[in-house]
């Protein structure tokens, strides 16, 4: 079976979903695009597919069959409802919504649906590290896990990016991952805020500490301007033993009397192999499988965490996380 995908968004995100459809995917095939810059829709389209101006005449086209949803972000609730309506699979880039009536809109709206259509692009799920980390955790190989200690670090951030953003759109990552890798929700949330670096005075370096339900620690540095690259790190600490992302490359450089390695520019090349395996795997769930990686259910508790997370930003406090029960539709997708 091959999959026809429509791309909605020709940015960072959707061109590198389109050449990993092109190039890396097993039947898969990108057959249409839309982006409100037609310059770039025709970069990535080339002469191989065919250029929607409207991105619902794009998720309606009856010759696509799956959606990717690389939109700016207060596009993706309505484009992700649109797809649903349509009855076609969505993966939608991260965040799912722009606020929590939103994102609880695309949750009933599935169960309505009476099947899983929606995976949101939390790709971290896919890489390998934090993988081993999760099957750890189920396996109890290294006893209870105590605390996950998350390093979230970009070269420069955009000059519009606000502490606030640093944590809706950045750290929403180490949400999401978190959950997965521990198996359970978060209880609580406290957030504090570092003195701002000279690089970047508009806003501030944060570190969240979250608590779950049985009382793991999560602690978050999330630090835009670092000015070396590109660096996520983890380590989950167990009763009887650590467990710690490897980002290194598998070569490294002597040179100039350095010693070293070079760090990724960002997350694209940082993340490369997660997004190849998100796109394999979501293309496997199409022709008979299972969808792996965030479900929509995944997407509202992140949205509603980070909401959390920026009340005890703006307080001080430390915010109660209450996502409620997931629904029985979500619990039979395990």
């Amino acid at each position: 079976m091959t999959v026809r995908f429509g791309l909605v968004g020709c940015g960072v995100m959707g061109s590198d979903h389109a050449r990993i459809l092109r190039s890396d995917i097993a039947g898969a095939e990108l057959v249409a695009v839309q982006d409100k810059d037609w310059g770039r829709a025709k970069r990535v389209a080339g002469d191989r597919c065919r250029i929607h101006a409207d991105p619902e005449q794009l998720i309606v086209d009856p010759g696509v069959d799956a959606i990717v949803i690389a939109s700016p972000d207060a596009t993706h609730a309505p484009l992700t409802l649109a797809a649903i309506a349509a009855g076609k699979p969505v993966l939608c880039e991260k965040p799912m919504a722009s606020n929590l009536d939103e994102a609880r809109s695309i949750v009933d709206a599935e169960i309505a649906a009476g099947r899983q259509l929606v995976q949101i692009g939390f790709m971290r799920r896919f890489d390998p590290g934090y993988r081993a980390m999760r099957a750890a955790v189920k396996a109890g190989t290294l006893g209870n896990p105590l605390f996950l200690h998350c390093i979230h670090r970009n070269a420069v951030g955009p000059d519009y990016v606000t502490s606030d953003l640093v944590l809706a759109n950045s750290s929403v990552h180490e949400i999401d991952i978190s959950r997965y890798v521990l198996g359970e929700d978060h209880a609580r949330v406290r957030v504090i805020r570092a003195r701002s670096s000279r690089k970047a005075p508009n806003r501030q370096p944060l570190m969240m500490v979250l608590e779950t339900m049985s009382g793991v620690v999560v602690s978050v540095e999330a630090f835009l301007d670092a000015q070396y690259g590109y660096d996520v790190q983890g380590e989950l600490v167990c009763e009887e033993g650590t467990l710690s992302l490897d980002p290194h490359p598998p070569v490294r450089s002597r040179v100039g009397g350095s010693d070293g390695h070079a760090v990724e520019t960002d997350w694209v090349g940082r993340f490369a192999d997660a997004y190849r395996c998100q796109l394999r795997d979501f293309v496997a769930a199409l022709d008979g499988g299972r969808f792996l990686g965030s479900s929509a259910w995944d997407g509202y508790v992140a949205s509603l965490t980070a909401e959390a997370a920026l009340r005890a930003l703006r307080t001080g406090e430390t915010i109660a996380v209450e996502s409620g029960d997931r629904p029985a539709f979500y619990d039979a997708l395990g």
